[in-house]
């Protein structure tokens, strides 16, 4: 795992010090740099594979030079498949010399998470691409005949000084994440997951080319039978919680959060390697999983570590935390993943984790209405009665409750625009509230986006699991991971996303995935066969905090000194007063989504203050 910086028709000389310290982190063995032609590139490395000299990057082959950040798990059966000869055991070499053979194709080949920039100077095209989830970030800076991209948004954004884009800060705070390729800064684009950039070097000309479209398994129906649908996966999970346990010269640990996906990858990953550590956080105040997963530590006799956040902790290191994602952040699960990737790193470099298996089998509550009726095409009756409904029932307070899913439910239905009905099922901070923005978001391409998924012919189901995998988890879910482990020069591996069951998840029959009530059957059904059986029903938690009370309690204070500062950013996009009305309580809204709405804009002008200002 590694950092990756490059510039293109920029100098960068003056800045090579600050880029190499703001990507320690991200690779602390070795900091290297060239310069060829019009092109310069940095990598900061973190050895996993090959630890000899023969891993070092930038690396060269031929007329070939490469910057890579990730893993190639598959890498030595395509040396086979393809008759790839080679002293250097590096995965990074493998993809020099595949290139070689087949070009830009080779991504296909690839089980791994990746972004790389690959030079070749006799074509004088430079290719920048992603791996299928977009495991692994790379943004893009672009003005005039100038190109920049880095691993992470603090350091391009100081060696480039882009302007804030005030349209995207809307569209952040309505949807609770920058969408896809979105930033915070102007000209600064992310690039996709399964997407390649090719630019010519000598023209500066450059075409966006997808690779990978997840769309397209999702269209394609398995008509496999249930039985066997559980052995295929279970074939799938090994083959890809093996690889990346071979694909490391050093120990590979688990994150263990009590649920069934982490315990699954710990449960298997114990056949493929000894004395294995496990990781998982108890949060004082908050629902506490701790002792489930010790159940599951005991089961397999792993070297368990649980790790105890106090408020304490926090306030000490909340602004660190939110700063470290370079751009605007809400998702505050990304504090205890910080503190058990922190208390991992202490043990371990690399470590497992169940991220992606939600999104792909089916693990949230909210989709279970989605299986039985299309709230994306409700019809005039069923959006009228639900607004009805919701304007005389009173606010559900307790995240957790019955009552609560149905008065979301209700309120999910009496939507008739795609855009809200998607909101309102996933982040659900602004829906209703639109008419506070002074700036209003455009939300362009998620409308768009939202628009071809709803024509396509899928259940509705498929369409909010697609849209969850292209929005919740590349935008949100994965860079908090990535942030979290990374911090700390530790790798996050996540077998969910591996190539094989990427493949296979989409087209699996809707009833797999939700079974009535039920959540995730498949899953559930395989885990009988290797977890203890408390487990199996637990609803979906993951590593959660005790948001409502914090933002009532321990962390009031500094949100009052952020939301009520006469410098505020968020004063240009939202009445001030509506936000002042919600520190009071003054506003009809449940208490969860009122800490969640405060906990955004917090997120927000901790970036202005602590990025954007630096």
């Amino acid at each position: 795992m590694c950092g990756i910086f490059g510039t293109l028709n920029f100098n960068s000389s003056k800045d090579q010090q600050h880029i190499y310290r703001d990507l320690f982190h991200r690779g602390p063995d070795e900091q290297r740099h060239v310069q060829q032609d019009n092109l310069e590139l940095y990598h900061t490395r973190l050895a996993i594979q090959d630890l000899t000299d023969q891993g070092q990057q930038p690396m060269k082959y031929e007329e070939l030079t490469i910057v890579f950040n990730g893993e190639i798990y598959n890498h030595l059966d395509i040396r086979k498949k393809y008759g790839l000869q080679s002293s250097s055991s590096s995965d990074t070499k493998t993809i020099l010399m595949l290139y070689k053979v087949i070009g830009m194709k080779m991504l296909e080949e690839f089980d791994g998470m990746f972004a790389f920039a690959l030079y070749d100077s006799i074509k004088k095209k430079l290719y920048l691409a992603r791996d299928r989830a977009g495991k692994k970030p790379l943004y893009v800076y672009v003005k005039g005949l100038q190109c920049v991209f880095s691993s992470e948004l603090n350091i391009l954004s100081k060696v480039v000084r882009p302007e804030i884009d005030y349209a995207a800060i809307a569209d952040y705070l309505y949807l609770g994440y920058h969408y896809r390729k979105a930033t915070p800064y102007q000209g600064v684009t992310e690039l996709e997951n399964g997407c390649y950039l090719e630019i010519d070097t000598h023209t500066n000309l450059s075409k966006k080319v997808k690779w990978f479209d997840m769309a397209i398994y999702y269209q394609q129906e398995n008509k496999l039978k249930y039985a066997d649908a559980i052995e295929r996966l279970d074939h799938h999970l090994h083959l890809a919680i093996k690889r990346r346990i071979d694909s490391s010269d050093l120990d590979v640990g688990a994150f263990l959060s009590g649920g069934i996906d982490s315990g699954l990858v710990t449960s298997i990953a114990a056949e493929h390697t000894t004395n294995l550590k496990t990781f998982t956080v108890k949060v004082e105040g908050s629902y506490d999983e701790s002792h489930l997963a010790q159940k599951v530590a005991q089961k397999y006799s792993t070297n368990h570590t649980v790790v105890d956040i106090t408020f304490s902790d926090l306030q000490k290191d909340m602004e660190k935390i939110l700063i470290n994602h370079g751009e605007p952040n809400c998702d505050n699960s990304a504090i205890p993943s910080y503190y058990v990737a922190k208390e991992a790193k202490k043990h371990i470099t690399v470590v497992l984790n169940g991220d992606g298996a939600d999104e792909l089998f089916g693990g949230y509550r909210r989709y279970v209405p989605f299986k039985h009726f299309d709230f994306f095409n409700s019809g005039k009756v069923s959006t009228t009665a639900a607004k009805m409904l919701t304007s005389i029932l009173p606010i559900a307070n307790e995240k957790q409750s019955s009552y609560n899913y149905v008065y979301r439910l209700l309120k999910l239905a009496g939507y008739d625009d795609l855009l809200k009905v998607y909101n309102s099922a996933s982040c659900d901070l602004f829906v209703g509230f639109e008419d506070q923005f002074i700036r209003k978001p455009l939300m362009k391409e998620i409308t768009a986006d939202l628009m071809t998924v709803n024509q396509m012919p899928i259940t509705s189901l498929k369409k909010i699991i697609l849209t969850d995998f292209q929005s919740m988890l590349f935008s949100r879910l994965l860079p908090k991971m990535d942030i979290a482990t990374m911090a700390h020069s530790l790798e996050g591996r996540s077998p969910f996303l591996s190539k094989e069951i990427l493949e296979f998840a989409p087209g699996l029959q809707d009833h797999f995935k939700i079974d009535k009530f039920k959540t995730k059957p498949i899953l559930r059904d395989l885990a009988i066969r290797y977890l203890p059986a408390e487990l199996i029903n637990q609803p979906k938690r993951g590593f959660e905090i005790p948001l409502k009370s914090w933002v009532n309690g321990e962390l009031k204070d500094i949100i009052n000194d952020y939301l009520l500062a006469p410098d505020a950013l968020y004063a240009k996009i939202i009445k001030k007063s509506f936000i002042e009305d919600l520190l009071d309580s003054k506003v009809k809204i449940s208490d969860e989504r009122r800490a969640k709405i405060l906990f955004c804009i917090f997120g927000l002008e901790v970036w202005f203050k602590g990025c954007y200002r630096q």
